[in-house]
C-alpha cells in the first residue's frame, strides 16, 4: 500500500467512479483502485510493482507528462488523450497527474475515460430503441395471429367438407402454411418464459456452447479458450443462456467459414472465447458492482458498417440462409439477465461483447 494513502483515504478511493492511481519512483505502479482495475482490464493484484508503461503502450505523450510532473513536482492535465493497453484495447481519457509531497515523490493520477460517457448513452439508446422494436413486433404478432387463427379454421372446416384427395391437397398446405407463420411469429417475440434463475457458472455455459459446435463443425473449427478464474457463479437461467451464446457461436461459426478460400497457409476457422470480471461497471444507467464480460470473436469477414448497427433487429439477416432471428433472440434474453449485448467488427475480425450482471436480478 503506497505512502501516500492512509486506510481512510483507500476506503475513499476505492468508492470513486474515477479510475486512481498512484506511482512510485521510476513510474513503478504502487496502486490501483477498482474502477483503475477495470479501466485497465488488470487487477491490483498483478499490477503492483509493475512499471506503469508495462500496461500502457505506445502512449509516449502520458509517459512524457508523468515524468515532467515527477521531476518538476508541477501538476498537469491533458484532455482527451489516447492510451493504448496492452491487450490493444484504445482509450479516450481526460487525466490529471498531481505530485505529492513526500520524499521520495509518489504521482496520483486520475483518469475520466471519455468512451465510456460515450458508451452510456449508446447503450441507453440500444436499451430504448430495443423496448420499442418489442413493442411494436408484439402489437404486429396480434394483428397477424388472428387471422391466421381464422384462416386456419376455415381450412379445416373446408377440409372436412371435401371428398377429393387433390383438393385436400391444398387445405393442408394452407393450415401448413399457417402453422409456419405463427411459428415465425412466436419466434420474432422471442423467448415468453419467466427465467428459471439457479446459481450458474459462465464457462459451463460456454463449454457447452462450444461442444455443441465442435460437433456440428466435425472438428474442423479451432476453439480457443481464455477465461478469467475469478469470476463467480451468479443468478441465471442455464438453458436460456446457452440458447443465447449458442445464437452468436453459431453465426461466428458460420462466418469463420465464409472466409475460408482454400489457401494451405491461411488461418484456419477460428472462434475465441474470452471472459473478464469489471468491477464498477456500468450497463445502461445502471451501475453495477461486478460484471462478466465475454467475448466471442471469429476470424471471419466482418459485418458490413451498414448493417452493423441494425442487426439485433428481427428479420436483419447478412446471409441468404439467415432468418435474422438469432441475434434478436440473444438480445432478448441476455435483456432478461439485465444484460447487454453489441458488437464491434472489422474486416477478419468481429467481436459480440456480452456484459451480465453477477448480482441478483430484481
Amino acid at each position: 500500500m503506497p505512502t501516500a494513502t492512509t486506510n481512510g483515504d483507500k476506503r475513499i478511493l476505492d468508492s470513486l467512479t474515477t479510475a486512481v492511481l498512484v506511482l512510485e519512483e521510476g513510474l513503478k505502479i504502487s496502486y490501483f483502485n477498482p474502477a483503475a482495475e477495470s479501466l485497465f482490464e488488470t487487477s491490483m493484484t498483478r499490477s503492483q510493482g509493475q512499471m506503469f508503461d508495462d500496461i500502457l503502450i505506445d502512449s509516449e505523450d502520458a509517459l512524457k507528462t508523468l515524468h515532467a510532473a515527477a521531476e518538476n513536482g508541477q501538476s498537469y492535465t491533458r484532455r482527451e488523450a489516447e492510451f493504448v493497453l496492452a491487450s490493444g484495447s484504445r482509450l479516450t481519457v481526460d487525466y490529471s497527474v498531481t505530485p505529492t509531497n513526500l520524499d521520495p515523490v509518489e504521482l496520483l493520477v486520475e483518469i475520466q475515460p471519455r468512451d465510456r460517457l460515450l458508451r452510456i448513452s449508446r447503450e441507453e439508446d440500444i436499451i430504448s430503441q430495443q423496448e420499442t422494436t418489442r413493442i411494436l413486433v408484439r402489437g404486429m404478432a396480434h394483428e397477424i395471429k388472428n387471422p391466421l387463427g381464422g384462416i386456419r379454421g376455415a381450412a379445416q372446416l373446408l377440409d372436412r367438407e371435401l371428398n377429393d384427395d387433390g383438393q385436400r391437397e391444398y387445405t393442408q398446405v394452407i393450415i401448413d402454411e399457417a402453422d409456419r407463420l405463427r411459428s415465425l411469429v412466436d419466434r420474432m417475440l422471442g423467448p415468453n418464459k419467466a427465467l428459471k434463475l439457479a446459481e450458474t457458472n459462465v464457462h459451463e455455459v460456454l463449454e457447452r456452447v462450444g461442444t455443441l459446435l465442435e460437433a456440428e463443425s466435425k472438428g474442423r473449427l479451432l476453439f480457443r479458450r481464455d477465461y478469467d478464474p475469478s469470476i463467480p457463479e451468479f443468478p441465471g437461467d442455464k438453458e436460456q443462456l446457452i440458447q443465447a451464446f449458442l445464437n452468436i457461436a453459431r453465426n461466428a461459426m458460420e462466418a469463420a467459414f465464409e472466409n475460408q478460400t482454400g489457401h494451405r497457409d491461411e488461418a484456419p476457422p477460428t472462434i475465441t472465447f474470452r471472459t473478464r470480471a469489471l468491477r464498477q461497471f456500468t450497463i445502461g444507467n445502471r451501475r453495477h458492482r461486478l460484471v462478466c464480460r465475454v467475448d466471442v470473436i471469429d476470424n471471419g469477414p466482418g459485418i458490413p458498417p451498414d448493417l452493423l448497427q441494425n442487426i439485433f433487429y428481427p428479420m436483419i439477416s447478412g446471409r441468404a440462409s439467415g432468418t435474422g432471428l438469432g441475434l434478436s433472440i440473444t438480445q432478448s434474453i441476455i435483456g432478461q439477465h439485465r444484460g447487454l449485448v453489441e458488437c464491434e467488427s472489422e474486416p477478419g475480425r468481429t467481436d459480440f461483447i456480452i456484459f451480465l450482471p453477477l448480482e441478483e436480478t430484481p
